[in-house]
């Protein structure tokens, strides 16, 4: 399974963006299994940020909630993150994979998302 995050970037305090996550060479692992981000900012661990179930029951760490907002297309074998109201303390690097445990092919390409102040 190969995860490539995308959608990151630099955005003012405030702002917002919307990451995508696309799973390939997956076949139907992607739809049945729980999903999440992660990040992971310089000098510290990877820390769970969203998770979403295979039926769309979601759950956010209490840093992002009321702010991020996490989906999936099992259709199209991808997760989302929408961030608004974006805060410089969520600058990192952005990871999707399986919630819990690792999909196949380990964490994959994360993206980067820097809020300025």
């Amino acid at each position: 399974v190969q995860l490539q995050a995308s959608g990151g970037g630099l955005v003012h305090s405030g702002g917002s963006l919307r990451l995508s996550c696309q799973a390939s060479g997956s076949g139907s692992i992607f739809s049945i299994s729980p999903m999440a981000w992660y990040r992971q900012a310089p000098g510290k661990q990877r820390e769970l940020v969203a998770s979403v179930t295979t039926g769309g029951r979601t759950n956010y760490a209490d840093f992002v909630k009321g702010r991020f907002t996490i989906s999936r297309d099992n259709a199209k074998n991808t997760l989302y993150l929408q961030m608004n109201s974006l805060k410089p303390e969520d600058t990192a690097v952005y990871y999707c994979n399986a919630y819990q445990y690792l999909l196949p092919g380990g964490w994959g390409q994360g993206t980067q998302v820097t809020v300025s102040s």
